[in-house]
């Protein structure tokens, strides 16, 4: 019979070892991870709630229709009345962070991606296992490197969130047609000039969408994050479900929904033509 393969044990000393030699490295990222929320947070926050509809309804009905911005305008108006409008504060600002460290990465990677069929083959596994491992594997070594609070929680949705814009990226750039391109070599543009000025140009829909799913799923990492000390709803959530109480889970999920309908659809929305 063939003995186990000790790949539990591979697994620890490797973090273990990670969690040594490289302390000074995830302290730092922990500290700007950190001071970046703190700060969309306090922009955010100085806001007052009243402006604060107005002006994401108002940006609703410039990207969208105006059933959208009615949508917006009410459904951020009963979070406010619920009592719930810090914890979205706190949700929004660890949502766009994670977005925000997803673009900033995914991006890069992709164009990587679009230009090396080699790479693409090496990535590609790659980002199979960070959207099919269980979210709440990631929570562990999060845990052991970056301590408990917001900043697991951000990692964690950075990891499970960021291959949407990673394969799209790709896929935008890739499906660029082929004679454009060839039409940029024979102008003399360098690879340089034909991916800013021909390729990325044409691939922001479909790179917009990417973004979108990572929208999605980063606030769906709200309620997981919240295990491992996040704030916002998903901590509202997390403590009605250990107190049993249904109905403040419900108004708790409910502002979610809302939050994340709203994010859908202006994110969704940003390059498109108005709809009428």
């Amino acid at each position: 019979m063939i003995s186990k393969i000790p790949l539990a044990d591979w697994v620890d000393t490797f973090v273990d070892f990670l969690t040594d030699k490289l302390e000074p490295l995830f302290d730092l990222i922990s500290e700007a991870i950190g001071n970046f929320v703190d700060f969309i947070v306090f922009i955010l926050a100085s806001i007052p709630p009243i402006l604060f509809i107005i002006i994401f309804a108002g940006l609703a009905l410039w990207l969208s229709r105006w059933t959208t911005a009615l949508f917006t305008g009410v459904g951020l108006w009963l979070i406010n009345n619920l009592g719930y409008w810090e914890g979205m504060i706190d949700t929004l600002a660890l949502v766009l962070t994670s977005v925000v460290i997803s673009i900033v990465i995914g991006v890069p990677i992709g164009v990587w991606m679009s230009l090396s069929d080699r790479a693409r083959k090496v990535i590609t596994p790659i980002l199979d296992f960070m959207q099919t491992m269980p979210a709440f594997v990631y929570l562990i070594p999060a845990i052991l490197f970056f301590g408990i609070g917001m900043v697991p929680g951000v990692i964690a949705s950075v990891i499970f969130a960021m291959p949407p814009t990673i394969r799209l990226t790709n896929l935008g750039i890739r499906q660029v047609p082929e004679d454009l391109v060839e039409a940029a070599n024979a102008f003399g543009s360098s690879t340089t000039q034909r991916l800013f000025k021909v390729q990325l140009p044409l691939a922001t829909p479909t790179i917009m969408a990417g973004i979108n799913q990572s929208v999605m799923l980063s606030l769906s990492m709200v309620v997981i994050s919240s295990l491992v000390g996040a704030p916002g709803l998903g901590a509202d959530v997390y403590r009605a479900v250990a107190q049993v109480k249904v109905g403040i889970g419900f108004e708790a999920g409910l502002a979610i929904v809302i939050l994340a309908i709203v994010l859908d659809r202006l994110s969704q929305n940003i390059g498109k033509p108005k709809q009428k």
